[in-house]
């Protein structure tokens, strides 16, 4: 009796330890019984029948990350790359991950994979080079919906690398730096316009001032000869008004300034070397004598 109390005792004791599952946290257990899911059990103390259940399948229910395997793609200009990415997923329904799909990891990354080269083979290479962030967005959207009915939710899908062939790639930094040398060519031409249509415009402006210039100097030219006429007009009539009086120092004051002048052209003329003439020097200062008459009677008339 004694020894079946004991093996009794030692079976409860087995029983107990078999029916209480601890789970850790950030973790969830599939319970099945005689092959057949019927509970999940979430983190924490939870209590199986025993040898009856049993655990099926122990599932991460956190955030998960995953490389995806690069692989060559045939872009839509029929030019081939090398693409990498990474796929982040997280499991909400343990039940859906364990029995709707086998081998839940490789069945995202092969689904990942397809779809890139779907997506990627749509595209013009330089669109898969400039337009990554379109490219991430319709795959999450694809691989997302698909993989909805095996309780996954698929959080984000980059992609890492996309390396076109080297020949490829030399082609495009050709490109670039004609595009470059294009765009200096340009700068620098636009330069030079601005600077041509600057100098003109200097130009333009000196024209336009030395113009007028011009035309003030032209202006006051022919004021001072119009003051000068009018000044010989008055001279002359003033020796006409003395000649029709009978004074002869008028005579002799409009004679001697012609004389005077007459002299001096002679003497400022550029192809005068040397001048002998004989020069009546009594009758000019007899001329000068005549203007200090004038002089003198003018002022005795103000007087």
């Amino acid at each position: 009796m004694e020894i079946f109390a004991i093996v009794v005792f030692s079976f409860a004791i087995l029983m107990v330890f078999m029916s209480v599952k601890p789970v850790p946290q950030g973790d969830e257990y599939t319970v099945e019984r005689f092959g057949r899911y019927t509970d999940t059990l979430t983190p924490g103390l939870n209590i199986i029948v025993p040898i009856i259940d049993k655990i099926g399948n122990k599932l991460n229910m956190m955030e998960q990350v995953r490389d995806v395997p690069s692989q060559e793609v045939i872009t839509k200009d029929n030019a081939m790359v090398t693409v990498d990415g990474v796929v982040f997923f997280q499991i909400i329904d343990a039940a859906k991950a364990s029995y709707e799909v086998n081998n839940l990891e490789l069945a995202i990354l092969n689904l990942v994979m397809t779809n890139i080269r779907t997506v990627m083979g749509s595209m013009d290479l330089d669109e898969l080079l400039s337009r990554r962030d379109d490219i991430n967005a319709r795959l999450l959207n694809v691989v997302d919906d698909a993989t909805t009915p095996w309780g996954v939710k698929v959080a984000r899908i980059e992609i890492k690398d996309i390396a076109p062939p080297r020949d490829l790639v030399d082609a495009m930094a050709r490109q670039m730096k004609a595009e470059r040398e294009k765009r200096a060519n340009i700068l620098e031409a636009e330069g030079l316009r601005q600077a041509e249509i600057l100098r003109a415009e200097g130009e333009k402006q000196g024209a336009i001032l030395d113009a007028e210039g011009r035309k003030e100097s032209a202006y006051r030219d022919a004021e001072a000869r119009e003051r000068l006429a009018e000044a010989e007009a008055n001279a002359t009539i003033m020796v006409s008004e003395a000649i029709a009086k009978g004074d002869v120092q008028a005579i002799n004051y409009f004679i001697a300034q012609k004389y005077v002048e007459s002299l001096k052209d002679i003497a400022s003329s550029d192809n005068s070397k040397l001048i002998l003439m004989p020069l009546e020097a009594a009758s000019v200062i007899g001329s000068i004598a005549g203007i200090a008459d004038l002089a003198k009677e003018a002022m005795a008339k103000k007087d």
